[in-house]
C-alpha cells in the first residue's frame, strides 16, 4: 500500500445529509409562511388603496397592502421579468455553491442561504403572476408590512424580503467575522527535521 505524498490533498468531504434537510426545510418553510401571510392579508385588506392602514402600534407599525413592480425598496420599477430571471439564476447559484462547492459544510452558511432561497421563492411566485392580480398589479410582489416614524415611511415589505435581509446579514457576518484564518502549513513529521 502506497503512502500518500506529503503534498497530496485529502479528498473533500461529502456534505452531510442534515445540511440538505436544513436548507430545504428553511427554503420551503420560509416560502410557505411568506405566501400564506400574503394571501391572508390581501384577502383581509384587499388591493392597495382599498382600505386605510390597520395599525398594530399607531402610527408606527401597521398592515397596508402594496404591490411592488420592482425590487427591494421599489428600485427597478416595471422590470419584474428581469428580477424573475435573476431570481432563477441566483437560486441555481446558491444550490451549486452550497452543495457542489461544499459551502454547506458550514451550518451557518446553510442556514443563511436557506433563508435567502425562501425569500427568493416567495417573491418569485408573485413575479411569475401566479396570484392573478388584476392590472396594473399583475406580476408585482405583494407587500404588507408598514413601518413609519414621524414623516419617514419605510417602503412596505413582506416576509420574503425579511428572509432575504436576514440571510444577507448572516452572510456578511460570516464573511467578516466567522471565516477561519488561512491555516498554517505544518511540515510532515515523517520527512524528519533538517538540523
Amino acid at each position: 500500500m502506497d503512502n500518500p505524498s506529503p503534498n497530496s490533498v485529502a479528498p473533500a468531504q461529502a456534505v452531510p445529509l442534515n445540511r440538505y434537510v436544513l436548507f430545504g426545510a428553511l427554503a420551503i418553510f420560509g416560502t410557505a409562511i411568506d405566501l400564506a401571510t400574503k394571501e391572508w392579508v390581501f384577502a383581509w385588506r384587499g388591493l392597495p388603496g382599498e382600505l386605510p392602514p390597520w395599525w398594530l402600534i399607531e402610527p408606527y407599525v401597521g398592515i397596508e397592502t402594496a404591490v411592488n413592480q420592482g425590487a427591494l425598496f421599489g428600485m427597478g420599477q416595471g422590470k419584474g421579468w428581469l428580477f424573475a430571471i435573476l431570481s432563477v439564476i441566483a437560486s441555481a447559484g446558491i444550490c451549486t455553491w452550497l452543495f457542489a462547492f461544499r459551502a454547506a459544510a458550514s451550518s451557518w452558511l446553510t442556514f443563511a442561504m436557506g433563508l435567502v432561497l425562501g425569500g427568493i421563492f416567495g417573491n418569485l411566485y408573485d413575479r411569475l403572476g401566479i396570484p392573478k392580480l388584476p392590472t396594473p398589479f399583475h406580476g408585482g410582489v405583494r407587500d404588507w408590512i408598514l413601518f413609519r416614524y414621524q414623516e419617514y415611511v419605510w417602503p412596505n415589505f413582506n416576509i420574503a424580503d425579511s428572509l432575504l435581509v436576514v440571510g444577507a446579514i448572516m452572510l456578511a457576518i460570516h464573511s467578516l467575522f466567522l471565516t477561519p484564518a488561512t491555516q498554517e502549513i505544518v511540515p510532515d513529521p515523517s520527512q524528519g527535521s533538517s538540523s
